[in-house]
């Protein structure tokens, strides 16, 4: 398993608007083959910025199944104008 640590930032005063176009598009990335789970979650101290830890079978699935497809092309053109930076994206494995 690999869980996919994607930081947001989004443009001030922008938050819930994201939050509810988050929760809109989310089954786009769930309907993934290859996807476990997620979970967005808000900063407290910066609340213009969000955290998904999504969990998948493999950096392939992730990637292959979700980031190279049409899904991701309608999830992100839904969020990228809410943001305030790209993503920052990792992957990260159990010790």
């Amino acid at each position: 398993m690999i869980i996919e640590i994607a930081t947001l930032d989004v443009q001030p005063g922008r938050a819930e608007e994201f939050a509810q176009a988050y929760r809109h598009v989310q089954d786009l990335l769930t309907a993934s083959a290859g996807f476990r789970s997620v979970r967005l979650t808000r900063g407290v101290e910066n609340p213009s910025r969000f955290v998904a830890v999504v969990e998948w079978d493999s950096v392939e699935a992730h990637e292959e199944n979700f980031v190279k497809t049409e899904r991701f092309s309608k999830f992100a053109a839904h969020l990228t104008p809410l943001m305030s930076a790209m993503p920052a994206v990792e992957h990260f494995a159990d010790c």
